[in-house]
């Protein structure tokens, strides 16, 4: 992969079967490989509701040329859905692209990572995020820090 430039984000279009498909695969995929401390069938038992959830929010794609490489989800303009990386890809700043482009585009984000997903976790603290509270996922049953960054003003 060349370097990476900002232009190779662009908003997700919901209309596009495959794009939708690809992007769900990749959530897949990276919840299977970076969050091992948490069942496989859990995450399989989710793919087909995140499907369908995928559309209701703002998704932003790292593309190059038609494939895509990694995508950060918005909720109610505020709230990061998830933000995932080809697992060959990461460390190669595409994370770090996303987040950039979000801060740019959002006054507030707040995002819930679990507290074992150690990688995450040190990721936002570098990119301006601090840590609110901690919390219990009811679906999980693992601990979770409730994390959010504001724009300075």
């Amino acid at each position: 992969m060349r370097d990476i430039l900002p232009l190779m984000i662009e908003k997700a279009d919901p209309d596009k079967t495959n794009e939708m498909n690809e992007i769900a695969e990749l959530w897949l995929k990276t919840n299977l490989t970076g969050q091992d401390f948490i069942p496989e069938t859990y995450w399989k038992s989710r793919f087909e509701d995140v499907k369908k959830m995928l559309p209701e929010a703002d998704i932003y794609v790292f593309k190059e040329k038609s494939k895509i490489y990694g995508f950060i989800g918005i909720v109610e303009n505020r709230y990061v859905a998830g933000l995932f990386t080809d697992y060959k890809s990461q460390g190669k700043g595409i994370g770090k692209s996303l987040i950039e482009f979000c801060q740019k585009e959002y006054d507030y984000l707040e995002l819930d990572v679990y507290v074992k997903n150690i990688r995450a976790v040190s990721f936002y603290l570098k990119n301006g995020f601090v840590i609110d509270f901690e919390k219990t996922d009811d679906e999980t049953n693992e601990r979770e820090y409730r994390m959010s960054w504001k724009k300075e003003k």
